[in-house]
């Protein structure tokens, strides 16, 4: 174990508290470090470490306006913040599912474009752009960081997403995605043409999953508290959102349609929680499900198999044969939502607007 410095979730809108903590480490590069789990690499040129010695300051999130001291530091923080997040994800993850994940890369500063200052996770395929190829078994990128926020004490901070458990914790997510679900059947695609395009219930499960290792359902509460709590933009794992909030479609942004699946999740998660179970419980049903749906019409990327893998109550239905003991629980909360099983995504939808305007109008 190495000797490190990191942010620990602590429930506050902001980067969390700073905290020393031990990483499991098996090499330091220049700019990366190897864990059993994962690489995190910056990806911006120079050496970051020198030794074994992992303390650094967060300097605010270093960035443009300080000196080339202060962004080395953010920057070094970046990496060992980022594995030490990323490594917890993944050995929660494996915990549940008695088996690891494929090694994850996760490469810090990618893209020189001031537009973009967050993250994502890819895998290959020749329409992404990427100046380096991709592994097959899926990246994560993160930003360089693109505009300050408030963190506590009213102190002005670079967002630097490496700072940022949620948007690493939503990544990785992802990679729980792949390779259990597998909502786009990429592995019966060609190993380099992968899809990256996500669905909601993919960016759902990425924002339950980050909800659950920081413990509170305002994931986003730190770079989104600009936008109110009401709006969906905000993410927030409210009970207010329902399949009425739902739209659907290849146009339509899959990370708020995720947030209604979020949010029954947590419902569900919370509802099994006050009967006696233990959270845990659920995580393990999560995931379990995760896995049970990906086994299912895996033979083939028709397009009525993609569809149906597309639906909210696919994904119910493996949650209820994940702990059968559970699922009264579990099919109670997201009834609350307007998610049953055996509906397509379009019908639930209908039924919940239906609803909803015969309450208002009661």
């Amino acid at each position: 174990m190495t000797r490190a410095t990191a942010y620990t979730p602590d429930g506050r809108p902001g980067p969390g508290q700073l905290r020393e903590i031990n990483l499991d480490v098996l090499q330091v590069g220049r700019a990366e470090l190897v864990l059993p789990e994962a690489t995190i690499r910056d990806e911006r040129g120079g050496t970051l470490f020198d030794n074994d010695v992992l303390v650094f300051d967060p300097a605010s999130g270093g960035g443009p306006l300080v000196s080339a001291a202060a962004d080395h530091q953010a920057r070094a923080f970046g990496v060992v913040n980022t594995a030490f997040h990323v490594q917890r994800a993944l050995r929660f993850v494996a915990s549940l599912l008695h088996r690891p994940l494929p090694h994850l890369l996760v490469r810090i500063g990618m893209h020189d474009r001031p537009s973009w200052g967050g993250g994502h996770y890819r895998l290959p395929n020749p329409g992404n752009g990427e100046a380096i190829p991709v592994r097959p078994a899926g990246e994560v990128h993160l930003g360089r960081g693109r505009a300050f926020l408030t963190a506590p004490g009213r102190r002005r901070y670079f967002h630097a997403p490496a700072h940022n458990a949620a948007i690493i914790y939503h990544e990785v997510g992802h990679h729980l995605c792949r390779h259990t679900a597998d909502f786009r059947l990429n592995r019966l695609r060609p190993t380099q043409r992968q899809t990256n395009t996500k669905i909601a219930l993919d960016e759902g499960c990425a924002d339950v999953m980050t909800a659950i290792l920081l413990r509170t359902d305002d994931i986003y509460g730190w770079h989104r508290r600009h936008i109110p709590v009401w709006d969906q933009r905000r993410r927030k794992l409210d009970p207010r959102w329902t399949m009425a909030h739902f739209h659907g479609g290849r146009h339509q942004d899959p990370h708020a349609d995720g947030t209604v699946w979020a949010s029954a999740c947590w419902s569900a998660r919370q509802g099994v929680t006050a009967g006696g179970a233990d959270p845990v419980r659920f995580d393990a049903l999560l995931l379990r499900s995760l896995e049970l749906a990906g086994d299912d019409d895996a033979a083939s990327r028709a397009t009525p198999t993609l569809l149906r893998r597309r639906h909210f109550s696919r994904l119910l239905a493996a949650m209820t044969r994940a702990d059968p003991q559970l699922a009264p629980g579990v099919l109670a909360a997201m009834a609350a939502h307007g998610i049953r099983p055996g509906v397509s995504n379009s019908d639930l939808r209908k039924t919940a607007r239906a609803e909803h305007a015969k309450a208002v109008g009661a």
